[in-house]
């Protein structure tokens, strides 16, 4: 058996890496082939972006269409491999519509950076200190990055929290402006700069230098209305109401229910080459808060429609990263045609209300299996051998017959290809 233990492959060039690959995996000729298919990315960049690269892997990038926000029309690009996503933000952002679309709104972009600090003999006295010199400690992480104070953004407050008073532990927090960015690499110099002189105040020894992703202070929130016989009457809005209910009653609910607002938003993460780890992070951490609960907010106005609300932390970026690199990242933000962080984050919150409307929407009336297994019938017919026409013909008498299975396609296919031979 081929060994593991490769002395040296971040040198080889990216050939060599996959003549190793093959041997090792036994890969034949034309799995090969596929491998060395580059994209649209081609091997320098791809080579330039992360380490030991061989290939890379494409997901379906498709279009969200009917969405109005803040009475703008978008389209929304999303990079998914599951299927019915794109299709329940499109139907679900065409009810919306009825009632003006979504509204969106996000605060400033401030990330937090996290130092932290033990071994002080007095940690409240630590605090003191700190808070004391939270002037001059403001202007030492401005200094660190001009560009983004002349922008308007930079450092703007100090925080310290005492974590342990038997133990010592204190961590400061550093509230960082990070305007059209993510912020990562920005907050994380502050934090590194400023740790000798928090060690100096504190009398203690710092440790962890490095942002949070439970961005609390950078959130999105998104608010629709849906007409209550557009989504199809009283009973469909009872119905969501109680699927909401089961969420925040119920964490094993709710997870299934907060994974579905982040289908919609991690497709969009995807397509733009943005962090989406760090916001599935943030939005489960941000979930769970007080109790795991669902991140969307359900309730019947007055006149009987459905209101949804979302708040989410957003901690994306416009500018810096793979986002400015990636060309197809490039397109999908020159499709999506934002202007600033705040209104990405804006855009996202929409899209993930959207997904989680549809989710719960199909759970309340026909069972969310019925539209999504349609589409997967097509990814089993394709994995039991069906190509071209043969697709949608394996697909359809999946359908018909209620058995989204490989094996059921594959007899299918079988008797297809039978006939007219």
């Amino acid at each position: 058996m081929e060994s593991s233990n490769i002395p040296g492959f971040y040198k080889l060039s990216m050939e060599k890496r996959r003549e190793i690959l093959k041997k090792f995996a036994n890969l034949t000729e034309e799995e090969l082939d596929l491998i060395r298919n580059m994209g649209a990315l081609g091997e320098h960049l791809a080579d330039h972006m992360i380490e030991n690269v061989v290939s890379v892997m494409e997901v379906p990038m498709g279009i969200a269409v009917n969405f109005l926000i803040n009475d703008r029309d978008y389209l929304i690009p999303m990079a998914i491999e599951e299927p019915s996503v794109v299709a329940a933000a499109s139907n679900a952002a065409k009810m919306a519509r009825v009632k003006g679309g979504f509204k969106a709104i996000a605060t400033d972009p401030i990330m937090i950076g996290q130092i932290e600090v033990s071994g002080m003999p007095d940690p409240f006295g630590a605090k003191f200190r700190i808070l004391e010199n939270k002037k001059k400690l403001l202007e030492i992480a401005n200094q660190q990055d001009p560009i983004l104070v002349k922008l308007g953004g930079g450092a703007k407050d100090i925080e310290v929290r005492v974590l342990d008073e038997k133990e010592p532990m204190i961590v400061v927090h550093i509230l960082v402006d990070v305007r059209d960015a993510m912020g990562a690499n920005a907050v994380n110099t502050m934090a590194e700069a400023l740790a000798p002189y928090i060690a100096e105040l504190s009398k203690g020894k710092v440790r962890l230098r490095i942002l949070s992703n439970l961005a609390t202070y950078r959130l999105a929130r998104a608010y629709a209305v849906f007409d209550k016989d557009a989504i199809g009457g009283p009973d469909v809005v009872d119905g969501i109401l109680e699927a909401y209910k089961f969420a925040m009653l119920d964490p094993y609910r709710a997870t299934t229910h907060n994974k579905g607002i982040m289908n919609g938003i991690d497709a969009v993460l995807i397509a733009t080459s943005n962090d989406w780890r760090a916001i599935e992070a943030g939005a489960h951490a941000y979930a769970a808060m007080n109790g795991y609960k669902s991140l969307t907010k359900w309730e019947k106005n007055e006149d009987g429609d459905l209101v949804g609300y979302i708040e989410l932390p957003m901690a994306v970026g416009i500018v810096g990263g793979a986002t400015s690199t990636h060309p197809k990242a490039k397109i999908a933000r020159k499709i999506l045609n934002v202007s600033s962080a705040q209104e990405f984050a804006g855009v996202l919150a929409a899209v993930g209300l959207a997904q989680n409307f549809a989710a719960i929407r199909a759970l309340a009336t026909e069972g969310i299996q019925r539209g999504h297994m349609e589409l997967h019938a097509r990814n089993v017919a394709i994995s039991a051998g069906a190509v071209g026409d043969e697709i949608d013909l394996v697909a359809n008498e999946l359908v018909r017959q209620k058995k989204i299975r490989l094996d059921v396609a594959q007899e299918i296919l079988k008797k297809i290809r039978e006939t007219s031979s």
